[in-house]
């Protein structure tokens, strides 16, 4: 194990925590201000990837135009699916189980959708010309796509801390996640502030799909699969907790990254291990906020 192969894995592994983190954030930023667990999360990623697709490989547009537009879709459907469904069963006595029964169906319905369009063959997206070469340093290769959606993610994180904590809709989504009754009486349309945040979300998965599409292929159920890795990075960083997410990505990520080259055939253990020693030793998630005891 020389230090080249610790460089590319560890640059491998950071892509997928972007990936992760990506998704992640978008079902953090859900369930931390609205309590909404979206099932379906991860069915809005792959309807992003699946309109890229459409724009890029079938209609020969660019592919940051591409992007885009997967995005602005998987937004516009997820702002449907709130203002017409979702909104209907907040309040009822079993809230939660409405929402994962009826976000579920939306993973059946979308999944079926997109075999009636574009078929159940793979499809693949190429990468954009610019970043279809690689980076060498000191014998080091690593692809240049990789290292723009690591830094397209950094750049996330940061635009996300920044909205958050300096405008007025980012103070609106925390008051809302703390009391949404009080928000309401103050003046503010909470259910409009609800599903402009589903659709922020899903807009936000939707261009994630478009991004690892050239890493992976666009297959009808890939939201399934990325929506079981999702939650466990939500689980490990705390349920709406977004910086949480973001550190579970990372370890995920990393962890993932180097099981698949030294342990290939238990990799996919690891990630579930990892989960499961957390919701036995720390279930509130490793990076939660300690909570202050009042004596």
């Amino acid at each position: 194990m020389d230090f080249s192969f610790i460089v590319v894995q560890l640059i491998s592994g950071l892509t997928m925590a972007t990936f992760l983190f990506l998704i992640a954030s978008g079902l953090t930023l859900i369930f931390g201000v609205g309590k909404v667990f979206n099932f379906a999360h991860g069915s809005f990623f792959m309807i992003g990837a699946y309109v890229g697709y459409q724009f890029s490989s079938v209609w020969g547009q660019n592919f940051w135009l591409s992007l885009l537009c997967g995005g602005l879709f998987a937004g516009l459907l997820g702002m449907v699916a709130e203002f017409f469904f979702l909104r209907r069963i907040y309040g009822r006595a079993d809230e939660g189980g409405f929402q994962i029964l009826l976000t579920y169906s939306f993973i059946l319905i979308l999944d079926d959708l997109v075999k009636l369009v574009w078929g159940t063959e793979y499809k693949s997206l190429a990468k954009p010309p610019a970043l279809s070469g690689a980076i060498s340093m000191g014998g080091i290769v690593v692809p240049t796509y990789n290292v723009a959606v690591i830094a397209i993610g950094l750049a996330v994180v940061v635009a996300a801390w920044w909205l958050l904590n300096n405008t007025r809709g980012g103070r609106i989504a925390r008051a809302s996640a703390l009391d949404r009754e009080m928000l309401s009486v103050l003046g503010v349309n909470v259910p409009m502030t609800m599903t402009l945040v589903f659709g922020i979300a899903t807009a936000l998965a939707g261009m994630t799909g478009v991004l690892a599409a050239p890493l992976r292929s666009v297959t009808p159920g890939a939201g399934i699969e990325v929506i079981i890795d999702s939650l466990i990075v939500v689980v490990l960083g705390g349920l709406g907790n977004f910086w949480g997410a973001w550190l579970a990505a990372l370890l995920i990520g990393e962890v993932n990254s180097f099981a698949i080259v030294l342990v290939p055939k238990w990799a996919t253990l690891f990630s579930y291990l990892v989960m499961a020693l957390t919701l036995i030793f720390k279930p509130e998630g490793l990076f939660a906020p300690r909570k202050v005891r009042r004596v």
